[in-house]
Formats: structure tokens, sequence, C-alpha cells
């Protein structure tokens, strides 16, 4: 059985993108695989957070997880923060990263543009997304195309590690899915959908109520043809919402385009509000149940010692063979 780890920061609420491009596979992994779902709060403090509000989010988001179908008794689910050989490993993954290779890191570079100022932590975090995957012997990563990168990093730096010290890290393999790995804005159906878009229009938040998603579609950017087909180049709008149909109905886009012939953007369009209104009602009643119950901080205390017995036995790994342990074992 393979191990998955993902990790996500709690920096605004998930939206449908993040969910049918990431979340959604998770439920399935579970099945068949060994997974880690871990709550990256630690990530998060590389740019500015209010105290409170990070706190709530991360709770918010661990809500949210187990509202989509993570089982507790399948998967391991924590907070980052909560683990303390995260940051122990990321400090000696960061010592043998070159400070040429993370200023090569295409997010670096877009989110130092945005800033007078950079923290350190915002150039270094890599070698801690790579500490959270090898402490696990992580052998798949489920990541959005935009993580690829990262994940090239944590190859090479467990690769660097076990060549240069002692081969205990798993070098993980990336996956990324096929069918929607990128969901796009509703607005600018080139561009990808993103919780921090400006245009409110562009975005459906897992939280949004029925009557706002119904909105959100109608005035979702298509084209002037009336022809319900699937071509990215020429039709992107449409295409887009194909997807989030075909994801959120459990039908082939080949079957919808055959259901639409014939038929205006408006009824596709209700049809595709439908599907969405359909799979996010129900996950948002568990979710906010949730949020009131004592079962989500006994699933992340749980989830938290679970995560901490296997991330120190791996850390103890690499603190002997770097040396940093005061007796021989």
């Amino acid at each position: 059985m393979a191990t998955i780890f993902s990790g996500v920061q709690p920096t605004g609420f998930p939206t449908l993108g993040n969910y049918l491009g990431a979340f959604k596979h998770f439920v399935k992994y579970q099945e068949e695989h060994d997974c880690y779902f871990c709550v990256v709060n630690q990530h998060a403090i590389t740019v500015p957070q209010d105290k409170l509000e990070l706190r709530e989010n991360s709770r918010k988001l661990a809500a949210f997880y187990l509202a989509i179908g993570i089982d507790p008794d399948k998967s391991t689910l924590f907070i980052q923060s909560e683990v303390p050989a995260h940051t122990k490993l990321g400090w000696m993954l960061q010592c043998i990263s070159y400070i040429g290779e993370l200023e090569r890191m295409t997010q670096f570079k877009d989110k130092s543009k945005k800033r007078d100022a950079v923290s350190s932590g915002l150039l270094t975090y890599p070698p801690l997304m790579a500490a959270d995957i090898l402490l696990y012997g992580t052998d798949i990563v489920p990541v959005g195309d935009d993580q690829k990168q990262h994940l090239e990093l944590t190859r090479d730096l467990a690769e660097r590690f076990n060549n240069q010290y002692n081969d205990i890290f798993t070098v993980p393999e990336v996956h990324i899915a096929k069918v929607g790995a990128r969901i796009m804005s509703l607005v600018e159906p080139t561009k990808k959908m993103s919780k921090s878009d400006e245009n409110a229009n562009s975005v459906i938040s897992m939280l949004d109520d029925e009557k706002t998603i119904r909105k959100k579609i109608k005035r979702s950017t298509t084209d002037s043809e009336s022809l319900v087909k699937y071509d990215e180049t020429n039709k992107p709008g449409v295409s887009n919402l194909l997807t989030i149909y075909s994801l959120c109905s459990g039908k082939s886009i080949e079957q919808l385009v055959k259901e639409y012939d014939g038929k205006g953007y408006g009824d596709f369009k209700d049809g595709v509000a439908d599907a969405v209104v359909d799979q996010l009602i129900p996950i948002q009643e568990r979710y906010f149940e949730l949020l009131e119950s004592e079962t989500l901080d006994d699933v992340l205390d749980h989830g938290a010692e679970k995560a901490a017995r296997v991330a120190n036995k791996m850390l103890a790994k690499a603190e002997r063979a770097m040396g940093l342990e005061r007796k021989r074992r």
C-alpha cells in the first residue's frame, strides 16, 4: 500500500477548483493508500497573517477535510505545527539546499514581486515542504501543476541527502490529476480559478450558498456560438463548465455534449448549477456540524499523535545520518 501525503495552507477557504482538482480525489485515495493530510499552517506564516484568523482557518480547513469524506479511521489528519519534527527536518534540509535553486522557484519570484520586503521564510519554505513529505516515507504526492517545481526540488533534496549521508528517504513521485487538475476562472476561463482572485464572480467558494452559485454560473463567460462542445482552445469557457459539470455529476464530457446537443447555453448553465449545488450543499451541512462539535478536535489530537510517532522515527534516522545525536545508538 503506497503512502500519500498532501498539505494545504489554511489561507482563505477552498474553492470549487481546489475541491475538484485535488480534495475530491483524496477521498478515493484513502481507500487504497496510507494517507496523511496536513493543514500546513507553518507555510502560511511566510507572509503576514492575523493570528486569530490563522487559528480559526486551520480548524475550518480540517473540518472541510472531514466534511468531504476524509475518514480518520483510514487517513491521518493533523495540523503541521503540532508535529515539531516538520520544522526540525525542514532546517536540516535547508542546510543542504542551495540559494540559487530556491531563488529559481516560480512561486517565490511571483510573490516577491508584489512586496517591498520579503521574509526569508518565503525563500526557504520549499525545504520545509520537502520535510513534510519525506518524514512519512511518501511514495506519491498529488499536486496541482503549479506545485510541480517544488516537488522536483523535494526529489532533488531526498536524493542529495541519500547520497551525502545515508539512503533513508523515499524519493516521491508526483501525481497530477488528468481531469480537473486546472479548473478555470468563470470570468476569465484561460486563467486558473483562484481564491485570491479579486473578482468574486470568477470563483465559486465551497461555502457559497445556492443562490450565489447559480448567479455566478449564469454570469460565467462562454461565447457567441450557443454550441455545447469541448474545445479548450476555441471555447475555453464552455470547456471549463463541461469539466465542472462532469466532475460534479459523474457523467462523462461526451455524455454531456450529447445531452445538450441543440440546446442553448441557458439550459446548459442551469444543468451545471444543479450539479454543483447537489455536490456542495451536503458538504456544507456536514462542515457546519463539525465546527460546532468536539469531534473535530478529537480527530486532530489523535492525528497529531499518530503523525508524530511516524515522523519522529524518520527524524531520528535523519539526525543519526547527519551526526546530530549525542550518543551512538
